[in-house]
């Protein structure tokens, strides 16, 4: 009975994290292509030039396609040329930079 009432516990504490406010969800590539292709976001190349504009020289480290609160949104992470960590989130649509901070 104790088990399946921690399970349960734990459970409800997933699903509420998920689903809470400020969730992001990652899409797969297979979803990314098809947004692609459907014209609802921006190619990835045609993004990093805003990026390659706001710090040029810099090295990508990672990226990764989300949907937040409806936003498509690409978190990229970058190496500056002056060996500085940002982490970058771009609307996927258009190329707007949201957020731009140093990453801890």
């Amino acid at each position: 009975m104790k088990f399946r009432r921690t399970f349960t516990l734990l459970l409800l504490l997933a699903c509420g994290f998920a689903t809470g406010p400020g969730a992001a969800r990652d899409l797969d590539q297979d979803e990314a292509l098809r947004l692609r292709r459907e014209g609802v976001i921006m190619p990835f190349e045609q993004l990093m030039q805003y990026v390659g504009n706001a710090y040029p020289g810099s090295t990508l480290l990672e990226a990764e396609l989300e949907e937040e609160d409806g936003v498509l949104v690409y978190e990229v992470e970058i190496l500056t040329t002056s060996g500085v960590v940002r982490e970058l989130e771009l609307d996927a649509r258009n190329g707007n930079i949201l957020k731009d901070e140093e990453d801890d």
